[in-house]
């Protein structure tokens, strides 16, 4: 049986704790609906709930938590095999042989993704108290927060992919929100709107794929599909793999699709801590991975999720490396650390489970340093060039100590959370045969050198080093309401990876991937474990010799060809714009013109000459009758000598 298959609904009979396993799902529909509910009052009650709604949205987000915790722990209480419990909530689309149901399953992929998502979300929610305390439209803000929360969990929890993308669309609605909330500042509006139109192009492969989902299996629910696999050809799977990529690769910033991301740090930085770290860019990862038994079957359209993994890896990496924004280097990480997920979820069965380990260590470190920005933002001003900052150290201690803890998490250093995580890829990249292993494999390794260089130049150049203040800045702490959810998340990245590993999360996910047999790198795991520390001391040792022993200047120099190519994200929008904008508006062009020239112009030269027909036989309707019987005549005289020529 497919491990997506083993469902168990609340009618089937089962043990008791199974039993009140499933019951408890039954309430799994209020997970969406309050922070829904949420954001619907908060939008529809207007300015009547400026005073409490904020705090209204911060609390139902705590009560999605809550449920997500108690699922958790029943599903916990039964055997592996009865993990998964179907919840159907009503015949959402009956029509004829397809009946296709609104439902939520609950298993241990979807519950991690669900704890994720409430946890890390109510924190940022608690720290929007204070970041936008004097924000006059908070409350709205605290609805779109809300209702990207709600959007986000029913993606995770849907039964099919049409819900899926219910979810899915939602998720980019409410990201375009809440990038341009501040859209009375033009930059912030063309940013939010250059993410929205890369994630069109994502959406348009999921759409697509759908479509050919129905076109194949006749369904599109997850357990039908997954049990119809088998009978699919190659062609017919691997194109629905390379789409589910596409739209994999919009939402989760990949290659080809990756230029919006860093425009998308314009949004409220809390915004930038909860789509952009640790839930909306995750949505890909998740999408691959559920779909493992499609990918499973399409060896060539997994190879693709692995290649374009390795080369978002190593993208991100070199742009972050010369960026000065401390938002967009942040950004330029979270690629980066996206396509670790995305080659660990390409390399098959030995790495999905790694890829979704990574992906909740991940979210907490990063957004633990998202928000740590925009505390260094709060304390200086809203200023975000690095290069400006230097020593604030000393002025923002608990930043500093909280945003250290998640920097040591992404460099991967025992034993901190990227340690457990990240290795893990790193290692199930050197795993198979030919040339796989090796390019994959030296390209995670070199990845974490890189990450290890950039990352660590970015906390130098911010915390360490001499004072590079303006004078009108005077660096402070920021409020409790702002440093508690930092402490939270700090924990996390300190300890989260080693709590994981004990209990063992590869095998609670199992249930869902199937069992499979640990194989060994082609290199000893204790070779690769002391490379990867070696590369990454090495790499952070190079930032502290170029950011802390060397002074760091105020204004960027020029920079090699190399330098100035990676602070333009690679020219990735000069290439979007040769060669998909630009040759579009010359097609739209040329288009609209043979319509008018063409098409327009044939039924308007006919138009024109019967006009002008009609006009001209108009005169000899004259109203004379001199005229009239001079045309007689004529005629007559023609008819005459047409009769005398005949005979």
């Amino acid at each position: 049986m497919v491990p997506n298959q083993i469902l168990v609904s609340l009618t089937t009979e089962g043990s008791a704790a199974a039993h009140a396993a499933t019951g408890l799902t039954a309430w799994g529909w209020l997970l969406v609906a309050m922070p829904l509910a949420g954001a619907a009052l908060l939008l529809l009650g207007g300015r009547a709930t400026d005073a409490f709604g904020p705090y209204l949205a911060t609390a139902l987000s705590w009560a999605s938590f809550l449920l997500g915790a108690a699922l958790l722990v029943a599903m916990l209480g039964v055997d592996a095999g009865e993990r998964a419990s179907h919840l159907d909530l009503y015949e959402w689309i009956p029509a004829g042989a397809f009946q296709l149901s609104a439902g939520m399953l609950v298993d241990p992929l979807s519950i991690s993704f669900v704890l994720l998502i409430t946890f890390v979300g109510s924190l940022i929610h608690v720290y929007s108290l204070g970041y936008m305390e004097h924000d006059p439209d908070r409350r709205r803000f605290f609805a779109y927060l809300n209702l990207f929360v709600a959007s986000m969990l029913l993606l995770v929890l849907a039964d099919s992919y049409l819900l899926l993308f219910v979810g899915w669309e939602g998720v980019g609605l409410a990201s375009w929100l809440l990038i341009g909330f501040w859209n009375h500042r033009a930059a912030y509006a063309t940013a939010a709107n250059k993410a929205f139109v890369a994630n069109r192009v994502g959406d348009l492969g999921m759409a697509l794929a759908i479509a050919l989902m129905f076109a194949t299996f006749g369904a599109v629910d997850f357990a039908s599909v997954d049990s119809a696999v088998g009978g699919a050809s190659t062609g017919a799977l691997t194109a629905i793999g390379l789409l589910l990529l596409l739209g994999a690769c919009g939402k989760s910033a990949q290659f080809p699709l990756q230029s919006w991301l860093g425009d998308a740090m314009a949004g409220p930085t809390p915004v930038s801590a909860l789509i952009h770290a640790a839930t909306m860019v995750t949505a890909g990862v998740y999408l691959v991975v559920r779909s493992h038994t499609i990918f499973d079957a399409a060896p060539d359209a997994q190879l693709v999720v692995a290649i374009v993994g390795a080369i978002t890896l190593v993208y991100g990496a070199v742009v972050g490396c010369a960026k000065d924004d401390i938002k967009k280097a942040l950004a330029a990480s979270t690629m980066s650390q996206i396509g670790y997920m995305m080659l660990a979820a390409g390399l098959g069965p030995v790495g999905y489970a790694f890829a979704i380990f990574h992906l909740i260590t991940h979210g907490f470190f990063k957004a633990g340093m998202f928000l740590g920005a925009g505390s260094v933002m709060h304390g200086m001003g809203d200023q975000v060039d690095m290069r400006r900052f230097g020593g604030l150290s000393r002025a923002m201690k608990i930043t500093w100590v909280t945003f250290a803890l998640g920097w040591l998490a992404i460099l991967g250093l025992p034993p901190f959370s990227g340690f457990w995580s990240k290795d893990k890829i790193i290692e199930a990249a050197f795993v198979g045969e030919g040339w796989r292993p090796w390019v994959f494999g030296l390209v995670a390794l070199l990845g974490a050198g890189v990450t290890a260089f950039y990352m660590s130049r970015l906390f130098f150049m911010t915390f360490h080093g001499k004072r590079r203040w303006t004078d009108d800045v005077h660096p402070h702490e920021s409020p409790a309401v702002m440093t508690i959810p930092m402490m939270v998340l700090a924990v996390g990245s300190a300890a989260l990876g080693g709590a994981m590993v004990l209990f063992d999360f590869p095998t609670f996910l199992e249930p869902v991937f199937g069992h499979h047999e640990h194989e060994e790198p082609v290199l000893p795991i204790p070779v690769l474990m002391a490379a990867t520390i070696v590369l990454v001391l090495a790499g952070a040792a190079l930032a502290y010799l170029r950011y802390v022993r060397e002074e760091v200047p105020q204004v960027a120099p020029r920079g090699s060809v190399a330098t100035r190519a990676a602070r333009d994200d690679l020219y990735q929008d000069q290439l979007n714009a040769n060669f998909l904008q630009w040759p579009g508006i010359h097609l739209t062009r040329s288009l609209a013109f043979t319509d008018k020239a063409g098409v327009d112009g044939v039924f308007s030269g006919l138009a024109a000459a019967v006009g002008g027909s009609s006009s001209r036989l108009r005169r000899v309707q004259s109203g004379y009758a001199r005229s009239y019987a001079l045309t007689m005549l004529t005629g007559v005289v023609v008819l005459l000598g047409a009769l005398w020529v005949m005979n």
